[in-house]
């Protein structure tokens, strides 16, 4: 079965990276592909998020990696022949988030939606969050710093 990680990977974290490791173990194949948000202004170019996914998923052989820019994300799927997409989540306002878009998925084109919950450890890290340290030179490593093979990270300080 071949399931889709969306997103905006903007920059792509150490909790999108635990997310894509353990749907790389649950699916065939997991394709993790770069979207466009038009709620999201992009602060890195989509060829750098794509090879930042690339380098997250080195040692993942059932994961390829895509990018959608134009069309609804049940559209990339139809064309794709993919049902599921995977969604992380950190917590009950994600899941308020997501819960809308996965019923309009489910009644657009039959995609059902898998939710993997975050990490406790990585819970509390975002691409948004990321992206304000790193302007502030204040990143601590272990936010920054891919998660080692085979494992998960110990999270943020």
């Amino acid at each position: 079965m071949r399931a889709l990680f969306p997103g905006s990977f903007d920059p792509v974290t150490q909790g999108h990276q635990d997310v894509l490791r353990r749907a790389a173990l649950l699916f065939d194949e997991v394709v993790v592909c770069v979207m466009f948000n038009s709620n999201k202004t992009g602060r890195l170019p989509i060829t750098e998020r794509l090879d930042r996914l690339r380098a997250a998923a080195t040692d993942l052989s059932n994961v390829t990696v895509d990018s959608h820019t134009g069309g609804l994300l049940v559209d990339y799927c139809r064309r794709a022949g993919i049902d599921v997409v995977i969604r992380g989540v950190r917590g009950v306002s994600d899941l308020d988030y997501e819960m809308p878009m996965a019923r309009m998925n489910h009644e657009l084109a039959g995609v059902e939606t898998f939710f993997i919950a975050a990490d406790p450890a990585l819970a509390h890290i975002s691409s948004t969050l990321v992206t304000a340290m790193s302007q502030q030179d204040r990143v601590p490593n272990d936010l920054s710093e891919p998660l080692p093979a085979g494992g998960g990270g110990s999270g943020g300080s």
